[in-house]
């Protein structure tokens, strides 16, 4: 429990089990109703960043002010295209798109945490 505390990183995994969630379930949810990857992937995005920013805003990194919005919403965008162009490039390749995003999901969130924690929440340094 201390760790949780203490670690903006493991409070950003924790709360990133919850946004992925979130977000794949939208994406397949999605896909399964037949809509293609891309405008899945774009749905699922604008409905994850959303429900993302508040959940990382407050356990993460302690921070609720609504201006950093438009700077989330950057670090989504280039999220958002690092994982399309993925999924196009799979999608080549024959590979399952569901199986692809699952796999997407921790290099991405990685990539995340640093963007967020250096470009968007960089006032806070607890």
């Amino acid at each position: 429990m201390y760790l949780i505390k203490k670690s903006k990183f493991v409070r950003f995994l924790l709360v990133g089990v919850v946004n992925t969630l979130f977000g794949y379930s939208v994406f397949a949810l999605l896909i399964c109703l037949g809509l293609d990857y891309r405008y899945s992937l774009l749905i699922a995005t604008i409905c994850g960043v959303l429900f993302n920013f508040k959940t990382i805003g407050a356990i993460v990194f302690k921070d609720q002010n609504n201006r950093l919005l438009a700077r989330f919403i950057c670090v989504y965008l280039v999220i958002y295209l690092l994982n399309a162009e993925s999924l196009r490039i799979v999608k080549m390749l024959g590979i399952n798109m569901l199986v692809a995003q699952a796999v997407l999901v921790l290099p991405l969130a990685i990539v995340s945490y640093f963007l967020n924690k250096t470009f968007v929440f960089r006032g806070n340094r607890q």
